[in-house]
């Protein structure tokens, strides 16, 4: 699982360590972090080592990979969970914006379903968590809505090919998830609305926790979910079907930058 050190990642890790799983913890830089991870599943009664990997570089997917095969020899289920961005206007993002976004969403995924899909000897579970960016366009996020956007498509094709060999290929789309990114994208992007007032607008009138997130993630590695493939569940406290105005209610100067006023 790539992003299995922290927030929704960590929280899976030990749900998954509750069922007697053996969990790689990935982490980029903060070993201390992946082992406090790891101490959780194993605590819940899993098992399982860490391992830094960079994956933004192809070369340290192969590596990870190569370790979990020399280490188990297969592999059941692959989580992608990692994900980085640059929150900007369209026509604000650079040429290593854009690069970075699609190396950390959208290839990471793909060069991992693959190797992990070749250590998949007995079926398995391919999971990419995606968010409600890919969906519906809203201040900012373009970067890293396209991107996933991008890995919600590559899982349909996955889900055809893999198929099969009984590998199941879905998604996980997440709406307002109370996580330290969603206190970035509505604190430090200037001109945001206020987030309590884009909860008002929901549905179910707040946000949904990392547990919600980890909680629909472990049901579609279950068994449970064995006939599920090539679908994007969405949780999102009814986001999804309510589209609140995100862009009318932003003030300058995101407002002019993404809605500038007409000529």
């Amino acid at each position: 699982m790539t992003g299995a050190s922290r927030g929704i990642g960590r929280l899976l890790a030990q749900k998954l360590g509750q069922r007697g799983v053996t969990v790689v913890v990935t982490y980029k830089g903060n070993a201390d972090l992946a082992e406090e991870s790891l101490a959780d599943v194993k605590a819940a009664g899993g098992d399982g080592i860490t391992a830094q990997v960079d994956i933004e570089q192809p070369e340290s997917i192969d590596a990870l990979f190569d370790l979990v095969r020399d280490t188990y020899g297969r592999l059941d289920y692959f989580v992608a969970n990692a994900a980085a961005s640059a929150f900007k206007p369209v026509k604000e993002l650079k040429l290593h914006h854009l690069d970075r976004s699609y190396a950390t969403n959208a290839r990471s995924f793909v060069l991992g379903a693959q190797r992990a899909a070749e250590l998949m000897d007995k079926g398995g579970r391919i999971v990419v968590v995606t968010s409600y960016g890919s969906l519906r366009a809203f201040p900012t996020y373009a970067a890293l809505g396209a991107a996933k956007a991008m890995s919600e498509s590559y899982m349909k094709y996955m889900a055809v090919e893999f198929g099969p060999r009984q590998i199941t290929v879905n998604a996980v789309n997440g709406g307002l998830i109370d996580t330290d990114s969603l206190e970035y994208f509505y604190t430090k992007v200037p001109g945001q609305a206020p987030i309590e007032t884009v909860y008002e607008k929901l549905p179910l009138q707040r946000p949904g926790t990392a547990d919600d997130m980890a909680d629909a993630v472990d049901f579609l590695l279950s068994d449970k979910a064995s006939y599920i493939t090539g679908q994007v569940l969405s949780v999102d406290g009814g986001l999804t079907v309510i589209a609140p105005p995100y862009w009318a209610d932003t003030t300058s100067p995101l407002r002019d930058a993404v809605l500038p006023a007409a000529e």
